[in-house]
């Protein structure tokens, strides 16, 4: 366990209990690993938890993430102990190694319907990083936001996954946590109607009162902090330790 304390180059590869539960490897602000640390926490799945610092990557990162990528999850408890990485991939395993608390829908349809929609998000991750990274102007943003406020509209429930979060709730929620990076970054061209958002505004209003998003929580002025922090050449990976 890391304490909270991202690991970096030149560290050593932190001791942890031999108790066979999974070790997570994460960087607190990453959205992506934030998706595995919500499958985890949604379905009560002990776990240990390694931040590390992306910037100046500990060399043992290898051995447990080859592409050098979080999040990672080392199965200590399996044959040969393998790491699998990718976000969706993680949460897929989990979901299905640990049936309890399920996140995805059983029938077969609704379970292809909801990971094609996660995989429409793309178009929002990727446009949020043209805004944070590259100084976009958003306009490609809020278009690919419209799908969803429809398909909230169509499904007819509080969540995308009916009346309480599931899959897709927990694999989007990550950059919605983040708007107020995207608004601080696009100052008066920020533009989220809640009238032209009405149920997506709805949804952000409940999901983020859920325990499970709670668990892995952090404020608006956190994650400014950071992104502040990342901008000028000095991120501040262990702003919450």
């Amino acid at each position: 366990m890391s304490a909270g304390k991202h690991l970096g180059k030149g560290s050593v590869h932190p001791a942890l209990p031999d108790d066979g539960v999974p070790r997570l490897y994460s960087m607190r602000f990453c959205p992506f690993a934030e998706r595995a640390h919500l499958a985890l926490n949604a379905k009560k799945v002990p776990h240990h938890t390694i931040y590390v610092n992306l910037t100046e990557k500990p060399e043992w990162l290898v051995d447990v993430s080859p592409l050098l990528k979080v999040p990672a999850l080392h199965l200590v408890g399996e044959k040969a102990q393998p790491s699998l990485i990718e976000s969706l991939i993680i949460v897929e395993y989990l979901d299905e190694k640990y049936p309890e608390n399920p996140l995805l829908p059983k029938d077969p349809l609704k379970r292809a319907q909801d990971k094609i929609l996660v995989e429409r998000f793309s178009a929002i991750t990727g446009a949020f990083m043209k805004i944070v990274i590259h100084g976009g102007d958003g306009a490609d943003f809020w278009p690919a936001i419209d799908i969803f406020e429809a398909e909230l509209g169509k499904r007819g429930t509080p969540y995308f996954s009916g009346e309480k979060p599931g899959f897709v709730d927990y694999m989007i929620w990550p950059w919605f946590e983040r708007l107020a990076v995207a608004e601080f970054i696009l100052k008066e061209s920020y533009n989220f109607d809640k009238k032209r958002y009405a149920k997506i505004s709805a949804w952000l209003d409940l999901i983020v009162k859920d325990e499970v998003v709670q668990s892995h929580y952090a404020t608006p002025e956190q994650h400014l902090t950071y992104w502040k922090s990342r901008k000028a050449g000095q991120t501040n990976y262990d702003l919450l330790a």
